[in-house]
């Protein structure tokens, strides 16, 4: 009979996925470093349960405890990019979901021919989203003019 620990199975150094490849597409046996996909800054797609919703944002957070977000409702979103598109005032709101809520995290990326949100929000109100859901402590709204504008900020000063 064989030991115990001769039937377990020994994870592999690296996935097939995570290998370098060369310009031949050959593997190398060098594994590549790559970047964690779910890191702050991230733009995600968050389904949630008890109740149900999707929410669209950018992770500040992502803990054993939950995930923090700064985003919308995804079923306000385009409500969103017409209010950023008029350049109304808006707050992406900051939330924190506990993790027994989250029941999927998707990167926010395109499918096919469909464009991503981000994609999406983009071509619709010419900012970018990563500047538009950042945390501003400055001040609790933020106009769309002033993102579309370089140095905004610094005019005002």
């Amino acid at each position: 009979m064989r030991p115990k620990s001769d039937l377990q199975c020994t994870p592999l150094p690296v996935t097939i996925f995570a290998m370098a490849r060369d310009a031949r597409g050959a593997a190398k046996n060098t594994p590549a470093v790559q970047k964690e996909p779910f890191s702050p800054g991230a733009l995600v797609i968050a389904t949630l349960s008890n109740p149900r919703e999707k929410f669209w944002g950018m992770i500040l957070a992502l803990a054993p405890a939950g995930l923090s977000l700064s985003g919308a409702e995804l079923a306000s979103f385009e409500d969103l990019t017409v209010m950023v598109r008029d350049g109304e005032p808006f707050t992406p709101a900051v939330v924190f979901f506990p993790m027994h809520r989250i029941e999927r995290l998707e990167l926010d990326l395109p499918d096919g021919g469909l464009p991503s949100l981000s994609q999406r929000f983009l071509s619709k109100t010419g900012i970018n989203p990563a500047d538009a859901l950042s945390p501003h402590t400055e001040k609790s709204a933020i106009n769309a003019a002033d993102l579309s504008r370089p140095h905004a900020s610094k005019e005002r000063a």
